[in-house]
């Protein structure tokens, strides 16, 4: 029952897939951030089913990239985007720590939000229309479990900038080096079955989500002093944006 609520948890926080509604306790958040991943397999199962539909009706390109781009966005109902959109107006506010964080806490948006939201946008579509085989978008789809293990990892290890709000919530009731360990297991056995698909597709995704996490490391720490829930959704948004694009450069190379 505590693991069933655990993934309730999960997908009620990282998705808008209907979930029981419960009193949460933290004995029941202990596991969360294990399943946290999940909401990834079913964003890249859907996206998978999607591209297998779209061949087979014929959908027209720019119907089959904008609909296959929006459903990310659907399944998680943006969470991530606007932890990305937050951080990117914090870092370049070039404030102070301590102003950078309650930009952070900020429910408004500026321009540099939306500047670097839409320069994303445009970068992932292109990136997303060149990925033209099976195989390449089946390791892209494994991509999205990837980012959110990377994530959940930072969440149980690294650092928080502040000792309040639901990111430390979440890394203070999860139960330690059971979690950690679970989630690199799901980690090596993603990269694993992405490797068997295709090792040079993998790697270079692979590749992709590890510079990610490196560079969202050493900016969290450098910036903030640590990671919050808002660089949180922002790690997830560059490695699905770094991943796409090294599917994309590999599915072209190897159609030369």
């Amino acid at each position: 029952m505590k693991l069933l609520k655990s993934i309730a948890i999960a997908f009620t926080t990282y998705s808008r897939i209907p979930m029981p509604i419960f009193e949460w306790k933290e004995e029941d958040m202990r596991y969360s951030m294990y399943f946290f991943p999940w909401v990834g397999a079913v964003i890249g199962g859907l996206v998978w089913l999607w591209f297998r539909l779209a061949a087979g009706l014929g959908i027209n390109t720019l119907t089959y990239v904008l609909i296959g781009a929006a459903i990310p966005l659907l399944v998680t109902g943006g969470i991530h985007v606007d932890g990305y959109m937050d951080t990117m107006d914090a870092f370049h506010s070039y404030q102070s720590r301590d102003k950078k964080l309650e930009i952070l806490k900020d429910s408004h948006i500026g321009a540099f939000s939306v500047i670097m939201l839409a320069v994303y946008g445009l970068i992932y579509l292109a990136g997303f229309a060149q990925i033209t085989d099976s195989r390449s978008l089946m390791v892209y789809c494994f991509g999205f479990f990837l980012a959110r293990c990377l994530s959940a990892i930072g969440v149980v290890s690294l650092p928080t900038a502040k000792k309040e709000g639901m990111l430390y919530r979440f890394a203070g009731s999860a139960h330690g080096r059971r979690v950690k360990l679970l989630l690199y297991i799901q980690l090596l056995v993603c990269c694993l079955l992405m490797m068997y698909i295709s090792w040079i597709r993998g790697l270079a995704v692979i590749l992709a989500a590890a510079i990610s996490y490196g560079y969202y490391v050493y900016r969290s720490r450098k910036e903030l002093g640590g990671i919050t829930g808002d660089t949180a959704g922002y790690f997830v948004t560059i490695c699905e944006g770094a991943m796409v694009l090294a599917t994309a450069a590999i599915s072209t190379l190897m159609h030369l």
